[in-house]
């Protein structure tokens, strides 16, 4: 089982490395990017995965720090998804959403880190 979790944490993290990165790469010119909505799906499967391993392990989770988390995947998840679509229309047009993206996926890592 310690295997599997390693296995889910590492995509969960490029999961993160995704959102953030893509909003980095685009930082000077900011818009929604696939990168981003690759990464939020990648953050939300793994993530609830991880969920289900280490219940099955009987390790101690934090459910109200996953259910925020989670909340915050879905929103990044959604404004990726939204975006793309308002990308399409109307190029250049999404730098809110990209902000938003990117700042929500930080949130998520400082949510993590110190809770």
């Amino acid at each position: 089982m310690d295997v599997a979790i390693k296995i889910f944490l590492i995509l969960h993290f490029i999961g993160l490395a995704g959102i953030i990165g893509s909003w980095l790469a685009v930082i000077k010119d900011p818009r929604v990017v696939m990168g981003m909505l690759h990464g939020a799906i990648l953050q939300v499967v793994t993530g609830l995965a991880l969920v289900g391993l280490n219940e099955a392990d009987d390790a101690d989770v934090n459910h109200m720090k996953i259910g925020i988390k989670l909340v915050i995947a879905l929103i990044i998840l959604a404004v990726a998804i939204v975006g793309l679509k308002k990308e399409k229309q109307n190029p250049g047009s999404t730098a809110a959403l990209a902000h938003v993206a990117g700042g929500l996926g930080i949130l998520n890592v400082i949510i993590a880190v110190m809770w």
